[in-house]
């Protein structure tokens, strides 16, 4: 297998009796970003134009020392506020709160070479924290990273770091249609059931609010949360060893989040499913499509017909099997989708290639 350096973001949780400096750093960030926020609004409300992260820097140099923060922390914020400016296309973006029940999860960002390991710690701004080092962080030189917390007011260590990029030697192609009673149908036949993470606790959520025992609530949710990313690990992981193309339908869970179907949909994870196999094929080395999947579920797979026998609309989801009244071939309704997007991914570009 053929080795190419990428990069890699490495997360590791922070011990717990440094979460009180975390938080009053991540304070500190907060006053640099509403100043930017305020400064940013300011000029184009006076002088009618953005100003860049070159021209900020002029009027945050310096700061860092007077709030505690590491001078490139300072530059990292003004970095981050531009690019989510440009982003989200607004003149002034949110506050961060350091407080009440609108308050922003802690975040302290950092640059190259601003944290590095030394003695089993996380050196960065002359303090050292403690971390449970699961993946060996002796052995890689970090890059821009960043503190943040969760909504258990756990801490965890993020950073980007060059490894060597081991490519798949998968040569399987495959489809995958995405649906609720089935999170994901693969063209060879390979599913992957709904795992109901959501449903099986939420009576338990439920009960919990009811209480008001937010501590509890907030821990059933990130099980939740958690329970649902390993499973969709676990299938994109194995998925992406053995493939060399992997196509997906253009589902678009946002959309159907604003239905009736809105706790399914979310539950399914399908954003975060594509999300995994994007970045896992591209450090795999695997090429990963998304297709219009506009009616690959009526259309027959053997004939590429719309027979009259397809299923059709709403009155057709209970319709698991049918048969093409054209070719008289019989399909299961996912497999059969997953192989009409797995042909969508073969076609050639309509514009054809241009010449160089």
């Amino acid at each position: 297998m053929t080795e190419i350096k990428a990069t890699k973001t490495l997360k590791v949780r922070v011990r717990d009796k440094h979460a009180a400096q975390l938080r009053e750093a991540s304070r500190a960030v907060n006053f640099v970003w509403n100043y930017v926020n305020e400064l940013s609004s300011r000029s184009m409300r006076e002088r009618g134009r953005f100003l860049s992260a070159f021209d900020i820097h002029k009027y945050t140099n310096g700061a860092g020392k007077d709030l505690g923060l590491h001078s490139q922390s300072v530059q990292a914020v003004a970095d981050e506020y531009v690019t989510r400016r440009k982003q989200f296309k607004k003149r002034q973006l949110r506050w961060r709160c350091s407080g009440g029940a609108r308050r922003s999860l802690g975040w302290v960002p950092l640059k190259a070479g601003a944290a590095v390991w030394k003695n089993g710690q996380v050196v960065f701004n002359k303090q050292h924290f403690k971390v449970w080092d699961s993946y060996g962080l002796a052995g890689f030189k970090f890059r821009s990273g960043s503190f943040n917390e969760d909504s258990r007011g756990r801490w965890y260590f993020n950073v980007v770091v060059e490894v060597d990029r081991q490519l798949s030697p998968g040569q399987d192609a495959v489809g995958i249609d995405l649906g609720l009673k089935t999170t994901a149908t693969c063209s060879d036949g390979d599913r992957l059931e709904s795992g109901r993470f959501y449903r099986d606790l939420e009576s338990a959520l439920g009960t919990a609010q009811r209480a008001g025992k937010k501590a509890r609530v907030r821990a059933i949710h990130a099980k939740i949360a958690n329970r649902r990313k390993d499973c969709l690990h676990k299938f994109s992981n194995a998925l992406v060893a053995r493939c060399g193309v992997i196509v997906v339908g253009d589902v678009n869970s946002l959309k159907l989040a604003k239905t009736r179907m809105a706790k399914s949909v979310l539950d399914a994870g399908w954003g975060q499913l594509k999300t995994m196999l994007e970045y896992k094929c591209d450090h795999a080395g695997t090429v990963f499509k998304v297709v219009s999947e506009i009616n690959t579920t009526q259309t027959c797979s053997s004939c590429k017909q719309l027979p009259d026998s397809r299923p059709r609309g709403i009155a057709g989801l209970g319709i698991r099997e049918w048969t093409c009244c054209g070719c008289g071939a019989t399909h299961d309704r996912d497999v059969n989708a997953a192989k009409n997007i797995l042909a969508l991914g073969h076609e050639r570009p309509v514009v054809g290639i241009p010449a160089l």
